[in-house]
């Protein structure tokens, strides 16, 4: 198995029917249609109903209308079963019953005021505890980044008067001076360095204990991305990066993010840590990452967990490629 198959918020099976978004009948005809559903968040977090023995994030448009939705529905795309939606409630509809929390996922547990049947959880372990289908992680994964976006982006940067949706919700225009926002996605490397037979990582002070993973950093303007993997890996760990290569990449939507996966050779073992950024800093034998990945380790530091690229990476390594 392609061990990039595995990562989360990835394989969204949507059309996104970008060419009906300034057609007004069709975006109606959507809108109208019975088998309409939505993604709904409360806040930064989605709304989910039981399902069974489990849960499900997609819900019938017709049952969030009477909600006090902050702004007109999203249109994310459409799949066999029809439209699909994304919907922001505001913050003051959720009732919050604290459950305790880590460094890596919320564990407050919400509900719905007036809605008992719906709650709220944290998008980061509903994929970590693989608590939804693959295709609807990812259908969450595009309503949060676009929502929070919508959520944060309300005022002209321009002119600083308000702005309203345009294009299905896939741009906010500014009525008072003409200027057109989109949402934006930021591009960030994440790499995985080697030198011989070892890999170099590194773990921040959030990061859940033992946890170490590839080094990573935003892309800035005016940069290619092999440039910027040879900075970050630079200012982080004092190491030089030779030839880069860019093996894959994942949607992060916390809160938009583009990580983009890629292997590169140092061309020393010298480390020099950014305290700053970084807990610490090292290289680790192939043996070791694989007591890692194995959950094996004798002195119990892990991999990153599965849904995440940096673990890609190092399973596409530990197999030889």
């Amino acid at each position: 198995m392609n061990p990039f198959d595995l990562i989360g918020f990835s394989g969204n099976p949507l059309d996104r029917l970008s060419e009906k978004r300034d057609d007004a009948a069709a975006l109606a005809a959507l809108l109208a249609n019975p088998g309409a559903r939505a993604v709904a968040f409360a806040g930064t977090m989605p709304v989910v109903r039981a399902n069974g023995g489990g849960c499900s994030a997609l819900h019938a448009l017709d049952d969030l209308r009477a909600l006090p939705a902050e702004e007109a529905p999203v249109l994310l795309g459409r799949d066999d079963e029809g439209p699909v939606y994304g919907l922001l409630l505001p913050e003051a509809t959720l009732a919050h019953k604290p459950i305790g929390q880590d460094a890596f996922v919320d564990r407050h547990e919400s509900v719905i005021a007036g809605r008992p049947d719906l709650s709220v959880r944290d998008l980061r372990a509903l994929a970590v505890e693989n608590a939804l289908p693959r295709d609807e992680i990812a259908i969450i994964a595009q309503a949060k980044t676009v929502l929070h976006w919508h959520a944060n982006h309300r005022f002209c940067a321009r002119c600083g008067r308000e702005t309203v949706p345009a294009q299905a919700g896939w741009r906010r225009d500014c009525e008072n001076c003409g200027a057109q926002h989109f949402p934006r996605t930021d591009p960030v490397v994440i790499v995985l360095v080697t030198h011989g037979d070892s890999c170099l990582m590194g773990r921040q002070k959030q990061f859940p204990a033992g946890m170490y993973s590839c080094l990573a950093g935003f892309v800035e303007c005016g940069e290619t991305i092999e440039e910027a993997a040879r900075r970050e890996i630079f200012e982080e760990s004092g190491v030089r990066l030779g030839a880069v290569k860019i093996l894959a990449s994942q949607p992060w939507p916390f809160p938009a993010s583009l990580m983009i996966g890629c292997r590169a050779e140092a061309l020393s073992r010298d480390i020099v840590m950014d305290a700053q950024e970084l807990e610490d800093c090292r290289w680790f034998s192939r043996e070791e990452l694989r007591a890692m990945v194995a959950d094996l380790h004798l002195h119990g530091l892990k991999a990153p967990h599965p849904i995440a690229i940096a673990r890609g990476l190092l399973e596409h390594w530990l197999a030889g490629a």
